[in-house]
């Protein structure tokens, strides 16, 4: 039995569906039309989550990043989290990866979370799947790496507003362990993208690379004030005394 999916759609609360609908702007026209949702809070998925990702399956996750329903498959990227992040724990490797987890079968492990979650991004179609799964996935699988054009080209390339988005955010990990480049480099290709989602993604990993290096940041952002959505801004220099924000916006 897939325990996450069963255990997922025991916690259903119809009563919190239409509240979460709005929010995730599912009616019609909006970025998340058609989702459907159970009803159930974040607090309560990462609690499930924890409660039984070493038995999940690779055939469990495939089952659920299938699911209609939002929570489930938020419940199987938290999962490719858990997996990724500590493999050796995973007890249900075994039929892929042997039935004991030495040190050698890690890599394997961390590989098949990376290629399940490229392969799945068509599943991922809502800012919080993007935000909770890609940085400590596709970010910590790159931070040692050299060549991140993967990042780039979702980015520059993805089908989707949420691959652009992943191409953004992944970048997240960069930004904690004091690597800023691909975050500037990455927001210059977006700053002109259209939608409001990835304005605000874009600012937000501008304004935490600022917290890091403000210089660097004042330096990328003066040049391209004039451009820039003022969304995007707003948020890039939410950390800014206030009058030096408001210089910023009148220019």
């Amino acid at each position: 039995m897939n325990e996450l999916l069963h255990t997922m759609l025991s916690h259903a609360d119809p009563a919190q569906v239409p509240g979460l609908a709005r929010f995730f702007k599912t009616g019609p026209g909006q970025y998340g039309e058609g989702d459907v949702f159970l009803g159930i809070k974040v607090p309560v998925t990462r609690q499930v989550v924890k409660a039984c990702w070493r038995e999940v399956s690779p055939e469990h996750l495939e089952e659920c990043m299938a699911s209609e329903y939002h929570e489930v498959r938020l419940a199987a990227l938290l999962t490719l989290v858990e997996i990724f992040s500590h493999p050796g724990k995973w007890s249900a490797a075994g039929p892929c990866f042997g039935d004991d987890v030495s040190p050698e079968r890690i890599l394997p492990i961390k590989r098949y979370c990376i290629d399940f979650y490229l392969s799945h991004t068509d599943r991922i179609n809502n800012w919080d799947l993007v935000d909770l799964s890609c940085y400590p996935l596709l970010g910590q699988w790159l931070l040692p790496q050299k060549d991140r054009s993967l990042l780039y080209h979702l980015a520059r390339d993805g089908r989707t507003l949420w691959e652009q988005r992943i191409g953004i955010v992944s970048t997240m990990t960069f930004v904690r362990h004091g690597q800023l480049d691909d975050t500037f480099a990455i927001s210059d290709i977006l700053l002109h993208h259209p939608h409001d989602l990835i304005h605000k993604a874009v600012g937000w990993l501008l304004r935490e690379a600022g917290k890091r290096d403000q210089d660097a940041l004042k330096a990328f952002l003066t040049p391209r004030i004039s451009t820039m959505p003022r969304t995007m801004l707003r948020y890039a220099i939410e950390k800014f005394p206030q009058e030096e924000r408001a210089q910023y916006l009148r220019k």
